[in-house]
């Protein structure tokens, strides 16, 4: 077992990797390796007269690719798309498109948590409000307003 924080370092021959290599050097699980392959997301690998599927060097930066824009909030099927758009103008011009969608959701649910923020706070002083007036006798305000609200 490696210690936290190293990295392998594979010797590569004839430029390519099987999949728990690929795998370790992307830093996900051979499932996710074989989940992407699946979903097209990765291109279909070569297979050694054994059958055991072989993946280049860059498979492993496509899929950190992938990894990180997940991340960045994108669906898998948004990824995809920006890997068959063609390259060139089409494909920047996708990307650019999704990034705006990308960015009008993010400024909605900053609205939606800027909202919820407010009525936490708004509860938050509330109770504080109750358990300063009546001490071990008080009520949850914020329990008491969802039972009345279910009558």
């Amino acid at each position: 077992m490696l210690a936290q924080g190293c990295k392998i370092l594979l010797v590569v021959e004839n430029g390519s990797l099987q999949i728990g290599e690929i795998a370790a050097l992307a830093e996900v699980s051979v499932d996710t390796v074989r989940y992407y392959e699946k979903l097209k997301l990765l291109p279909t690998a070569a297979r050694t007269n054994s059958g055991y599927r072989v993946f280049s060097v860059e498979t492993a930066d496509r899929i950190r690719f992938i990894k990180q824009a997940q991340e960045m909030g994108f669906t898998l099927d948004e990824i995809k798309q920006l890997f068959i758009s063609g390259g060139g103008e089409n494909q920047c011009r996708n990307v650019r498109d999704l990034i705006r969608v990308k960015l009008t959701e993010l400024e909605d649910k900053m609205r939606q948590m800027k909202s919820f923020k407010g009525f936490l706070s708004r509860h938050l002083v509330a109770c504080e409000n109750e358990l300063d007036a009546h001490g071990k006798a008080a009520a949850c305000p914020v329990l008491t307003t969802i039972e009345m609200s279910r009558k």
